[in-house]
């Protein structure tokens, strides 16, 4: 079972990628409204998988992600960006973001996303079966 973090300003969104993420059996171990929690959380929690917004207070995903991946280099980050955040998307590639997902998004393209998180041979490792 991966663990996941969930980031973002928006509590909205925290809930619908919770309940979109337990839906499919994937374990939220915890949240964060911003890239400060985010990289506290992540030391504590340990995750497997951080889905972090790029804009936000305090400290923008670019940023945390570059904390997160010093402390914690084998936690791998998926980025949920807006249209036209390109730029941003590849700054946090560079610093360590595995992947990324255009927002808005439907559950089915957030679950498919995850899966390309995971190796290959353990393509579903962790997650229920998307039908």
């Amino acid at each position: 079972m991966k663990r996941i973090l969930i980031v973002d300003a928006a509590a909205y969104m925290r809930l619908t990628l919770r309940i979109m993420l337990e839906r499919y059996g994937c374990q939220v171990v915890g949240e964060a409204d911003n890239g400060w929690a985010a990289v506290q959380k992540c030391r504590e929690l340990i995750p497997d998988i951080v889905i972090m917004d790029i804009t936000m207070p305090l400290l923008d995903g670019v940023e945390a992600t570059k904390f997160i991946k010093r402390y914690s280099p084998n936690v791998k980050i998926m980025m949920i960006s807006a249209s036209g955040q390109e730029s941003a998307v590849e700054k946090a590639i560079l610093n360590g973001a595995v992947g990324f997902i255009v927002n808005p998004f439907n559950e089915q393209q957030l679950i498919e996303s995850l899966y390309t998180l995971i190796d290959p041979p353990n393509l579903r490792l962790g997650f229920q079966s998307l039908t």
